[in-house]
């Protein structure tokens, strides 16, 4: 009888971090991206998701100087994904998630200056584009960025 109730609660205890751990819609996001606009390069890189977490980070250069950085997370709460974004050393921001399928999430926060919206879309295996939208002084403004996976060697 002992065995059956310290089983029990281990099930209790197991169950709530394995829910925690799995991140199947957004796995396609893990690895390494790059995008390129004329001298401007972009590299963008997800670690697996594990124990509900991915930790992410993005550089751009251009004409051989680093013009962004930012740091990124990715992690778990509940049905939800909350993303993290600490851009060149700014202030962390985190963005919850309105919108999870298979090949997209959407992530928001109403209340943030810019952006208030960021969405992530993979196109194919090897590609996706990055929207980033947020109030302008004529209305809303924003940018899309299409990325191609590259080897991880950066």
């Amino acid at each position: 009888m002992r065995c059956l109730a310290v089983l029990a609660v281990a099930s209790l205890v197991a169950s709530p971090a394995a829910a925690q751990a799995a991140m199947p819609q957004v796995g396609w996001l893990a690895g390494c991206w790059q995008s390129v606009s004329g001298t401007r390069t972009t590299f963008e890189f997800w670690s697996p998701a594990d124990g509900g977490l991915m930790l992410g980070g993005s550089r751009t250069v251009s004409a051989g100087q680093t013009r962004a950085f930012e740091h990124l997370r990715l992690r778990r709460d509940g049905e939800a994904f909350v993303y993290t974004a600490i851009p060149s050393g700014q202030k962390e921001t985190e963005f919850r998630s309105t919108s999870i399928s298979d090949t997209m999430f959407v992530v928001e926060n109403p209340a943030h200056d810019f952006p208030t919206k960021i969405s992530y879309r993979r196109v194919t295996a090897d590609s996706v584009v990055a929207v980033v939208q947020g109030p302008g002084p004529n209305g809303m403004r924003g940018f899309a960025m299409g990325y191609g996976r590259v080897k991880c060697e950066r």
